[in-house]
């Protein structure tokens, strides 16, 4: 067993808590010059997920940080334009997620494992694959339907033949996603789309952790064992195989009941500046990881969209709001038109009113409503105030 050097820098909660917002991009000047591709090698993935609301979960990632940048602008940072290399692919990393295309070499150890996994769920039909992958070598660039269909019935999860084995190829990294039509993905073979020097799987498993540990620390800035593991989903004995020469440093944190490590560079200079107001998306990576999120910020957080509807507490797509390097309440959002609708909108007390009534009113610009309507506030004393709020920020 190796033996891990004794931690030398203790921080206090508010201290790591300013870390990690910096190091997530919340907290000084963003940095607009690089725009969403920045935004992106930052964080190291930005999860996708099919619910839109207000916007899908990957734009409301680079908007969080950014502002109000454009919609078509999210999707050409990451996706493959014209015939240039693409910046990003789509793979298995802490969910389903858009990752830099420079780590495609890092997943190698997921690739391989895929293609050693002895048990899938859907069955692959004898020939399928090796025909799937003649007909993206022909024709080029094709969706599941183009290919021959991406559904055996109207059923979600009955995919047919040809929409698993061009799964199965994408975990295997013989294909890649090369874009979204119409949220559809548009599938490529890798050896046409993904940067010659970048495609190989010649780093072993041990490097390919290491760098994703590393990779963790940084964008999380500081982290237990169990927050570094799962920024990319690796197992805890993954964790602790590697992250002892992963370049990241032991510390302590007041009131974190585990160890925890931090990124060197984060530990450099002390985390000041501007925070950001605005609505975070339930899958963000500020947010993804309740035991963290309660840890860091003692806000509980669940994402309700899967829970039936009368056992709700908090909306469908209940977004926290952050405000002063805070998580100060939730707002359950709608669009009718260009109406901004807070279906439901949940306050830590009045001094959070004036944030949450500013995160609405830029998401509203943002997604070009010209009005925002509340309808249900959790503490209805303060449903007048917040209604003056808007108005005044609205005007």
């Amino acid at each position: 067993m190796t033996t891990l050097p004794r931690p030398t820098t203790e921080l206090t909660a508010d201290e790591a808590r300013r870390i990690a917002l910096r190091a997530q991009g919340f907290l000084g000047a963003p940095d607009r010059r690089s725009g969403v591709r920045g935004v992106l090698r930052h964080l190291g993935a930005v999860q996708l997920d099919t619910i839109s609301v207000l916007a899908r979960s990957h734009e409301l990632i680079p908007y969080a940080r950014l502002g109000s940048v454009g919609r078509r602008t999210v999707e050409e940072a990451y996706w493959k334009a014209d015939s240039r290399p693409p910046h990003a692919f789509e793979y298995w990393s802490h969910a389903a997620c858009i990752l830099p295309v420079e780590e495609w070499p890092h997943f190698a150890f997921r690739r391989r494992a895929y293609r050693a996994r002895p048990l899938w769920g859907h069955e692959l039909p004898d020939g399928v694959y090796d025909q799937v992958i003649k007909q993206l070598r022909a024709e080029g660039p094709l969706t599941a339907t183009e290919l021959g269909g991406a559904k055996r019935t109207s059923e979600w999860w009955d995919w047919s033949g040809t929409k698993v084995a061009v799964e199965r190829a994408l975990m295997y990294g013989e294909v890649v996603c090369v874009e979204r039509r119409g949220w559809k993905r548009v599938y490529d073979l890798a050896e046409r789309a993904i940067p010659t020097e970048l495609l190989h799987d010649e780093l072993d498993d041990a490097e390919c952790l290491r760098r994703l540990v590393r990779l963790a620390g940084r964008s999380l800035g500081v982290g237990t064992r169990a927050d570094i593991a799962d920024y990319h989903r690796l197992r805890g004995e993954q964790v602790d195989a590697v992250i002892g020469d992963s370049g990241l440093v032991p510390v302590t944190v007041a009131g974190w009941s585990k160890p925890a490590w931090a990124d060197p560079a984060a530990l450099a200079t002390p985390p000041r500046g501007r925070h950001r107001t605005t609505l975070l998306s339930p899958f963000d990576s500020l947010v993804w990881e309740r035991a963290r999120t309660e840890r860091i910020f003692g806000f509980t957080h669940r994402l309700e969209a899967y829970v039936p509807k009368p056992k709700r507490v908090y909306g469908y797509f209940a977004m926290p709001v952050l405000a002063g390097g805070r998580l100060v309440g939730r707002v359950d959002p709608a669009r009718e038109g260009r109406t901004l609708v807070a279906k439901q909108v949940t306050l830590d007390g009045r001094k959070a009113v004036p944030a949450v009534a500013q995160a609405l009113v830029e998401a509203a610009g943002w997604v070009d409503c010209t009005d925002v309507r509340v309808e249900r506030v959790d503490a209805p004393e303060l449903r007048e105030t917040l209604t003056l709020e808007l108005a005044r920020a609205l005007a």
